[in-house]
């Protein structure tokens, strides 16, 4: 434990407490590690246009509501196809090309969907959105994982997973407000904080693929998907984005039927990023050095409970307690989840990994409305509701099921490191 001893000669006292709190949680990362962090953070304060891609498509462009779902299921299946894409990518062409091509090339489409006129020009618009959209996230994942320890991985992820809703929560308010002088302001905006970050990653972020990795012999999706242990974890991660992605889809629905407005749902929403902002920088070191497949297991049981709760929600105040129980699962599984994959994938496919866990991920909340609007439209919040409550439960017990593989691997990768 640090004392007031620890500081140098002539430090303030309250400085060497401040560097004590701070090193366990954010020091021991490479500089090239802040760099992609850095990008990561001005990548998602410019994230507008997603949040309000709907209300854009059915007043600024006059499409119907089925036209509009039409396209936004476009951008879901083409996100899906280039998650999988990125990762083949960031194995063969490396990383930093890889992320710098996804990234500018999101700006370019993005600029080309905002400006398309009539719906086969948004339809391919939307599709080569899509496509690029995710496409540097299997890059992304695999940069840590090269750039960062095993046992500092967690923390890394956990510190990406904050810059990402730190982002988000100044995106929504921002987005909300230039929303209001013109949506072409969001376009604008979104695509150059993106090609932003893929610029700042290539000059300032050396590639990480190594000359090991890149020497070994050729491996493809087939390999990844003989991973039983990967396949399985994919699955339980599909099953949890799910339920967590309800959030998004059923929940304003949701609560609409107990007479509650868009307003209600955007302050209750807001305490999700509130807490995750306050409380994931301090815990999630903590988090780290405990067993992961327990603390996965633990989050996804929160996660089903908060949202099973919901099922006795009808006041804003209920729906807002549940969400703090939700979020506080959603903290613990995300200070893991994607150290996990990069302790279960060899070196050399580290991008197909990730990207096989993102094509998860992608599926979860492709799947997550239809799924969700059926079990509400038949059998009410209720049926929804403890429906993701089974899920998160059952995601749990898949997940400690998996503990013993997963906790051979993670000291295999440890002892090679």
């Amino acid at each position: 434990m640090a004392t007031l001893e620890d500081a140098p000669v002539g430090m303030p006292p309250s400085t060497g407490r401040l560097a004590a709190f701070l090193h366990p949680r954010v020091g021991g990362f490479p500089r090239t590690f802040w760099f992609l962090w850095a990008g990561t953070l001005l990548n998602r304060l410019g994230t507008m246009v997603e949040p309000f891609m709907g209300l854009y498509l059915t007043t600024t462009r006059g499409l119907s509501l089925a036209e509009a779902g039409a396209v936004m299921a476009v951008i879901g299946a083409g996100s899906f196809a280039g998650q999988l894409a990125g990762g083949a990518l960031a194995d063969r062409l490396g990383r930093r090309a890889t992320l710098t091509f996804a990234t500018v090339g999101t700006g370019v489409a993005m600029l080309a969907l905002g400006y398309a006129q009539g719906l086969p020009a948004i339809i391919v618009s939307a599709l080569v959105f899509g496509l690029l959209l995710d496409m540097y996230r299997p890059a992304s994942q695999a940069m840590v994982a090269d750039l960062v320890s095993p046992s500092d991985r967690p923390r890394a992820f956990g510190l990406l997973f904050w810059a990402v809703n730190l982002g988000w929560a100044v995106a929504m308010v921002l987005g909300g407000t230039l929303a209001q002088q013109g949506f072409l302001w969001l376009f604008w905006i979104d695509a150059l904080t993106c090609a932003a970050f893929g610029l700042l990653v290539w000059r300032a972020v050396p590639e990480t693929r190594t000359r090991a990795a890149a020497d070994a012999p050729p491996g493809g999706f087939g390999r990844v998907l003989r991973d039983r242990v990967m396949v399985a974890y994919a699955l339980v991660a599909l099953v949890y984005t799910f339920v967590l992605m309800q959030c998004l889809t059923t929940m304003p629905l949701a609560m609409k039927e107990e007479g509650l407005g868009p307003r209600d749902y955007g302050v209750a929403f807001a305490a999700n990023g509130v807490l995750i902002i306050i409380v994931q920088p301090l815990v999630n070191a903590w988090l780290a050095r405990r067993d992961h497949s327990l603390v996965m297991a633990a989050g996804f049981c929160l996660v089903g409970l908060g949202f099973g709760s919901m099922a006795f929600a009808s006041t804003l105040a209920g729906y807002i307690a549940a969400i703090l129980v939700w979020t506080i699962g959603e903290i613990m599984a995300a200070s893991v989840l994607q150290a996990v994959v990069a302790d279960l994938a060899p070196p050399h496919l580290r991008g197909r990994y990730s990207g096989l866990y993102g094509m998860a991920w992608s599926g979860g909340f492709l799947l997550a409305p239809l799924g969700g609007t059926l079990l509400l439209d038949a059998g009410g919040g209720p049926a929804l509701w403890l429906t993701c409550l089974a899920l998160g439960l059952a995601a749990a017990a898949a997940q400690l099921a998996l503990g013993p593989a997963i906790r051979r691997r993670h000291a295999l990768a440890f002892s090679s490191q």
